[in-house]
C-alpha cells in the first residue's frame, strides 16, 4: 500500500485543479437536472436565481414600458436601436454562501486507492460548487479572504485568493469571521482536529444566524487502515510520531476511534442544524457536489 504527502507548493490551486473545477462545473447542470427527478427540494430550482429588483449590479436591458418614469431609460443603449430600453439591476436579496477549504498539512495525504489527494479534491469541489452556485444567482466568497460576489470568474477569483493565502497552509480551522444572518457556510476539510475545536467554530458561525454544511473529505485508507507489519504513525501538523508496533492489531482500535470521531462531527452538525457530508477521494467529486447543491436548495426552500 503506497501513500504520500503533498508539499506546501502542491496545496495551492494550480492549473490542474482550476481546469478540473471548470470541467466539473460544466457538468453540474446535468447533475442538477437528475437530482430534480429524485428530490422534491429541487422542484423549483436553486433559491435566489437572478431576477430584477433593487440593487447595484447590472442584470439586463429590457424594453421601456409606457407609463414608466423617463429617468429609467438608458439613453446610450437606446441610441443603438429604434426602441427605448431600461437598465434593470439585479435583485440583491440573495443570501451569501461562504466557503472554507482546508489546505493544512494533513490534507496533503493520498494513497494509491484514491483518485486525487484530499487537498486537490477539496479545492476542485469548492471551486466547482462556487461556480455552479454563482450561475444559479448566488453570491459566494471565501471566509476571511474575499467578499461575496456573483462574478462569472469566481473560480479564478477564489483560486487567486487561495494561492496568495500562505497562512491557510497552516490553519486546520476557518479564520474568525462573522457572516450575515441567513448566510450559509460550506466548510470542506478532513476535520482531523479535536471535536471541541470544531464545535467551537460551528457554534461561533451559527451564533451569527449562519446555516452550514460540513464536508468531510477522507482518503479510503484513512477509513479502512489496511496495513500490516510494524508501523510508525506521523502527525503531519504537530510533528509527533507514534510507533504502533503491529499495524494489523492496532487497526481495529484505530477504526473504532475514527468512527467515534465521525459520530462526534455528525452530532455537532445536527446540534446546530447543519449537515454533514462524507466524501471519499476514491469517488467522483460530482457525487459530493450534487449532494451539496441539493442540501443548499433544501435549506433555501425551507428557510
Amino acid at each position: 500500500m503506497a501513500a504520500r504527502i503533498s508539499g506546501a507548493a502542491e496545496r495551492v490551486p494550480q492549473r490542474r485543479e482550476t481546469e478540473s473545477a471548470l470541467s466539473l462545473a460544466e457538468r453540474m447542470p446535468r447533475l442538477v437536472l437528475e437530482a430534480r427527478r429524485v428530490s422534491t427540494t429541487l422542484a423549483h430550482g436553486l433559491h435566489g436565481r437572478r431576477r430584477a429588483g433593487p440593487g447595484e449590479s447590472f442584470w439586463q436591458f429590457r424594453p421601456f414600458v409606457t407609463g414608466e418614469a423617463a429617468a429609467r431609460i438608458d439613453w446610450r443603449r437606446s441610441a443603438r436601436d429604434d426602441r427605448l430600453y431600461v437598465r434593470e439591476r439585479e435583485w440583491e436579496a440573495a443570501h451569501n454562501i461562504w466557503f472554507w477549504i482546508d489546505r493544512s498539512a494533513s490534507m496533503g495525504f493520498t494513497s494509491d486507492l484514491a483518485l486525487a489527494p484530499k487537498v486537490e479534491r477539496a479545492l476542485v469541489l469548492g471551486l466547482a460548487l462556487a461556480d455552479t452556485l454563482v450561475e444559479s444567482g448566488e453570491r459566494t466568497g471565501l471566509l476571511g479572504l474575499t467578499r461575496p460576489t456573483a462574478s462569472r470568474r469566481i473560480i479564478e477569483t477564489m483560486a487567486q485568493a487561495l494561492a496568495g493565502d500562505e497562512a491557510g497552509l497552516e490553519a486546520d480551522l476557518p479564520p474568525r469571521a462573522a457572516p450575515g444572518r441567513f448566510d450559509e457556510a460550506i466548510l470542506i476539510s478532513d476535520f482531523l482536529t479535536p471535536l471541541r475545536a470544531v464545535e467551537g467554530t460551528v457554534r461561533t458561525l451559527s451564533g451569527h444566524g449562519t446555516r452550514g454544511h460540513l464536508v468531510l473529505v477522507v482518503d479510503p485508507v484513512e477509513e479502512t487502515f489496511p496495513f500490516a507489519g510494524q508501523a510508525v504513525l506521523h502527525d503531519l501538523e504537530s510533528r509527533f510520531s507514534l510507533d504502533v508496533g503491529d499495524a494489523a492489531a492496532w487497526g481495529e482500535a484505530y477504526r473504532t476511534r475514527i468512527a467515534a470521531h465521525r459520530d462526534g462531527l455528525s452530532e455537532i452538525a445536527r446540534g446546530q442544524g447543519w449537515t454533514l457530508t462524507v466524501h471519499r477521494t476514491d469517488r467522483p467529486a460530482s457525487e459530493a457536489a450534487l449532494r451539496l447543491l441539493t442540501l443548499v436548495s433544501a435549506a433555501r426552500g425551507t428557510g
